[in-house]
Formats: structure tokens, sequence, C-alpha cells
């Protein structure tokens, strides 16, 4: 899970313009934490990860992160480089309100800036320039900031050796008090993908998890005796979205199932069968390529 607990350093009431320098640098798998309040005179503000604090001439800007209020609002991300502004991608969907608080995850990926507002996802922003050269954290406009947090999330792995379809024994077999933890990416143009929990003595899916993109249904169910059981679907947020990486963890307690993505609770699935000992299979199909899995 997200956890704040590889803390690398925390900024509290910064004043605004802030500039500071990022100890270290930036390396995949770190989140820059923002939280804070828009204003209610807001137009706009940004978070810029820059290549330095210049001003004449300006500072490449790697990643420029910057919602604005005009009309029904929208987030403009893009890159300066040489002082010139390349193309501007633009995300209409508006989570930031003013007078109201909010939080920023900006996750480093090794090919791209996934960004959370709120626990939700929000957009992807692919590199434009090298990580290596981002030194500066710039922060400008009309916001108040509360806390910036540096946290390191552990490697994000390679996935080399996960082909998917995947099958895979569980370390332990699956009992109350036991973690399935699932690292991947949601493919580019992708329909569907399934996690079965599995019994390798029989037929029986004890857990089919199954976010389904187009419809953003995600849909969970068990194939028990040759049958599937009634599906649900309930839920308040489809947590996938195309070329994102997720983090899904299953927790398995005395009557439940817990399912998070990315450090936010998602859906509880009552257990419908009881043998746990029997249950020691992971499958993982479809639109997906699977960096990592593990259970604790």
């Amino acid at each position: 899970m997200m956890s704040l607990d590889g803390l690398q350093k925390s900024i509290s009431n910064p004043i605004i313009p802030y500039v500071g320098t990022i100890l270290g640098g930036l390396v995949p798998g770190e989140l820059i934490v923002i939280h804070g309040t828009v204003p209610d005179d807001a137009d706009r503000f940004q978070v810029d990860l820059q290549c330095g604090s210049s001003i004449k001439p300006r500072a490449d800007v790697a990643f420029h992160f910057n919602p604005r209020f005009k009309r029904s609002g929208c987030v403009v991300c893009n890159t300066l480089e040489r002082e010139k502004w390349g193309w501007e991608e633009i995300t209409y969907e508006m989570p930031f309100q003013k007078g109201k608080s909010f939080e920023i995850v900006i996750m480093i990926l090794k090919d791209k800036f996934q960004v959370t507002v709120n626990k939700k996802h929000l957009l992807l922003y692919n590199h434009r320039i090298s990580l290596e050269r981002i030194d500066t954290l710039g922060i400008y406009g009309k916001v108040h900031i509360k806390t910036i947090d540096f946290v390191s999330n552990g490697d994000v792995p390679d996935g080399s050796q996960f082909g998917v379809p995947y099958v895979g024994k569980l370390d332990t077999a699956l009992r109350p008090g036991c973690t399935v933890a699932i690292k991947g990416e949601v493919n580019k143009n992708p329909k569907s993908f399934a996690i079965n929990l599995k019994s390798s003595d029989s037929k029986d899916i004890v857990l089919h998890l199954n976010p389904r993109m187009k419809s953003k249904d995600f849909v969970r169910n068990s194939y028990l005796h040759d049958s599937w059981g009634e599906e649900e679907r309930e839920i308040a947020d489809f947590p996938f979205s195309p070329g994102m990486y997720f983090e899904l963890i299953i927790f398995c307690d005395a009557h439940q199932f817990k399912v998070a993505v990315n450090g936010v609770h998602t859906l509880e699935y009552k257990h419908r069968f009881k043998q746990f000992e029997k249950i020691n299979i992971v499958e993982i199909i479809g639109d997906v390529t699977l960096l990592d899995v593990r259970s604790w």
C-alpha cells in the first residue's frame, strides 16, 4: 500500500510562490504528495517539476501541471524546453474546486507521471524530458499549500518474468490474515482483465475480479460446483484507467475479501467458499501488463 513511512522529507506551509530543491532527484516508484486548498478567488495555479530554478533564461519544466478555473475548468499539462512550450495535453475532468481542500499525488514512473487527485486517478503524462534532469519543485499561482511530502514507495518492478495470461502458486494457501498483492499496468486500449483466486484441485474460482474498461463495471463473482454465482457490481468509483499503473491488494479476513487499488479501499466481497486451505492459485488474464505478484 502507499504508506508514508518512507518519508524523504516534508515541507509545511510553504510561502507561494514556492521553489525548492528536490533532494536526491526523482526515481521511479516515488510519490510527491501535496495537500492544500484552492482559494475562493483562484483563477489558476501550477505545480512544476523543473530542471533547475533559473529565471533568465527560464529553467526547463519537465512537467507543468496547471489547473485553470475559467468556465467549467480544466487541467493543462505541458513541457517547457529552451523557453518554448510544447503541445498542451488538456484534461477536462476538473477535480479541484474553489474554496475546497485537495490532495495531489504525483507518482513517478519510468516512462510517465501518474496523477491522482483526492484519491481518484486523473491523468497520465509521458516523459518528454528525462527524469534525471528534474531537481526542483515549483508551485505558483492562487493556491494555499499545507504540506508537500516526498515519499519513497519502493521500486516499480519491471515485470520481465510475468507474462499474461499468468498462473502462479500463492506462497501460502489463503487463510484469514493473508494478503495477495499485484502490481501491473493497464494496457493502452483495454477491454477488460481478470484476477482469479482458484483451487488447484478443481475448477472452482473463489474470487473472480473483472474490471471492464468500456462500461466501467467492476464485476465480482465466484465459480463453484461448475456454475457462476450472482454477480456483484456495486462500486463508488471505478479505479482503473487505460495505461495506468496500479497496485491491487486483496486482503482475506474471516468474513470477506477486501480489495484496495493504489492505497484506496475499493470493495468487499463476502466469502462464498470457506475451505481456504484449497485456495492456492492466482490467475491473471486480459489487457494488463503484469509487473509483480506476491502473497504473505
